[in-house]
Formats: structure tokens, C-alpha cells, sequence
């Protein structure tokens, strides 16, 4: 092996121009999935105090932040809806509701920038009263099989509406093929599916339960559903069951704690791997920033970056706009 003097790493780093040509990864905005909340009401823009910089907007202008969207190079918009408590029952109905506020998004979206994808979540804890991504019987405990049927009718709805992508992230098992299958036999047939195959039960989730409201609802928690932290195996089992009912695409969350889990299942599966970089660590990287921790900026894009380097096709990130801005720099 040619070793030093003859070898110099540091050659192909000596300047600007020779570090682009070698790098081995690439981060462009097509690479973002921006995450949005949106709220009832007419011209809002409501913050999200845990989650600084991040607002729910009303349906009205959620169309603003497509093209927003467009105009930096992101692909696809995600959305979430922060449902009005006094629509939130144990069923979680409102899910299935077509004038619902996620069904309003998808269309206001559609009509602004129908150039812009878009991912719609399929989980009932925006919509149920007591926080959970399920059905619940007399003891507390998330049903499985009752839940998917709501979930299949819920991923029709927003099919229905003009959704892209059907990104079912309440771990029931056997949802994937269901939705698959509901969605072939209603003609939707080049409606995705990113299947949030690999969700931990995390500690990172705490802001995002305040921007849908479902924080101070949630009764217990999701260990039953959502994965062990302690469980990589399992992941790969995980991964393998969504792929074989029909996933697209499939999911790893949190992001940087699961960059192993990541790169084991690209490894694994050689499929597109996508990973949600979580409310938690979008808090964590803010208030580095405003302690003087560390440059924002910077840490905004070595983190974006590690998920390609780790195997992502792409990322969700609260970061998606300002990454795109430092990007197109």
C-alpha cells in the first residue's frame, strides 16, 4: 500500500475547488422534506414555542410556503395538522373527515404549487382525545387490528384529496399492506407509500406533540407500538415486513441517535432510506445556537449531511428552508 511521503491526504483538500471535486457526498435541497403544521383560522402564522422558527399556519397560506418551497428546490412539502381539541374523540373521526384541515392543505397546496409533492402522515393522534396513534381499549392499550381499518380509511381520504405520499407513522403491524392494497383497488395507483418502518419510542418527539396539540392529551405512552431504543435487529424486521406489503420507501426516526440503524438498512435493503431529523433535535441544534454553542448555520448542514453520508435518499427537516437558502448560496 503507497504510503507517506508518496501518499498525502491532505493533497485533494489543499483547496476549495479539489475538496468538491472529491467529495463523496452530495447535499442539495432536492434532498429536503420540509415538515408544516397547519392550523385552523384565516392569515395565520402562529409559533411554536418549543420549536423556534416554527409556526402552524392556516390552510389560506399554507399555498405561501409551497411556493416558498418551489422556489428554493425542496420537492416536497409534509404535513401536519394541529385538529381542534373539540374535534379530537377516542376514535379519532375527524381523520376521516374530506373537509378536514390536512385534506384543506393538500388541496390549498395543489392549487398554489402543483409542482410540489406532497406527504401526508397516517396516524390518528392528531385527531383521537386521548394522544395516541391508535384506537385504545378499556385498559389503555392501543387495539391493532381495529386501528388499521381507520388507518386505510384515513390514507384514502387523503389520496383522495391529491396527496403523493401515504406515510403511515403509527407502527401497526400490518398496515402497509392494507394501504397498499385499498390504494390499488381505488386506482391511486402511483400514490406512494413511505412507511415509517424503523419509529422508536423517543424522547425527541416532545415539541412535535406540542404543535399538534397531542402533548398534554397523551395518557401513558407508546412503548406497546413505537420501538425499543435498545433494538437494531429489530429494525431490519421491521423493514423487511413494510417492503414486502408494498412500501416505496421506508423511514428511519429519529435521525442522528439511528444514523447505525440508517446505514443498515440501506446496506441491507438497497432501497430509499429516508430519516426525520425530530422536533428534539431541531430544539437541540437552536439552543446550541443561541448559547453560542456552536454556529447554526454550519451545524444545519454537517448535520443534513450525515444522513446522506450515512445512506439517505432524503431528509424531513424543520431546517428544510434555511439549509435550501445556504445551499443555493
Amino acid at each position: 500500500m503507497t504510503s507517506y511521503p508518496a501518499l498525502r491526504m491532505r493533497r485533494t483538500r489543499s483547496a476549495p475547488w479539489s475538496r468538491a471535486l472529491h467529495a463523496e457526498t452530495i447535499l442539495a435541497p432536492q434532498h429536503l422534506i420540509w415538515p408544516l403544521f397547519v392550523t385552523e383560522g384565516q392569515g395565520v402564522e402562529d409559533p411554536i414555542a418549543s420549536l423556534p422558527g416554527v409556526s402552524r399556519w392556516s390552510v389560506d397560506r399554507i399555498g405561501e410556503r409551497a411556493k416558498e418551497a418551489r422556489d428554493l428546490g425542496i420537492g416536497v412539502i409534509a404535513l401536519f395538522p394541529n385538529t381542534p381539541h373539540q374535534l379530537r374523540t377516542a376514535g379519532g373521526e375527524e381523520a376521516l373527515n374530506p373537509d378536514n384541515l390536512m385534506c384543506r392543505a393538500v388541496a390549498a397546496i395543489k392549487h398554489a404549487a402543483p409542482e410540489i409533492g406532497v406527504l401526508t402522515d397516517v396516524a390518528l393522534d392528531p385527531y383521537t382525545a386521548h394522544g395516541h396513534d391508535g384506537l385504545v381499549d378499556d385498559a389503555g392499550y392501543v387495539l391493532n387490528d381495529a386501528t388499521t381499518d381507520v388507518l386505510v380509511a384515513q390514507a384514502l381520504n387523503q389520496a383522495a384529496a391529491g396527496a403523493d405520499i401515504i406515510a403511515p407513522s403509527d407502527m401497526m403491524d400490518g398496515r402497509v399492506g392494507l394501504i397498499r392494497d385499498a390504494l390499488e383497488g381505488e386506482g391511486h395507483h402511483n400514490v406512494q407509500i413511505m412507511a415509517y418502518a424503523a419509529k422508536y419510542a423517543s424522547a425527541f418527539y416532545g415539541p412535535f406533540r406540542d404543535a399538534v396539540g397531542s402533548g398534554g392529551l397523551l395518557k401513558g405512552d407508546k412503548k406497546t407500538y413505537q420501538m425499543d431504543p435498545a433494538n437494531a435487529e429489530e429494525a431490519l424486521r421491521e423493514v423487511a415486513l413494510d417492503l414486502d406489503e408494498g412500501a416505496d420507501s421506508v423511514m428511519v426516526k429519529p435521525g442522528l441517535p439511528y444514523l447505525d440503524i440508517v446505514r443498515r438498512v440501506k446496506e441491507r435493503f438497497e432501497v430509499p432510506v429516508f430519516a426525520y431529523q425530530v422536533s428534539g433535535e431541531y430544539a437541540m441544534i437552536e439552543a446550541a445556537a443561541a448559547a453560542g454553542a456552536g454556529d447554526r448555520d454550519a451545524l444545519v448542514l454537517e448535520t443534513l449531511m450525515s444522513f446522506r453520508r450515512a445512506g439517505c435518499s432524503g431528509v424531513l427537516t424543520y431546517h428544510a428552508a434555511h439549509a435550501a437558502r445556504l445551499l443555493g448560496k
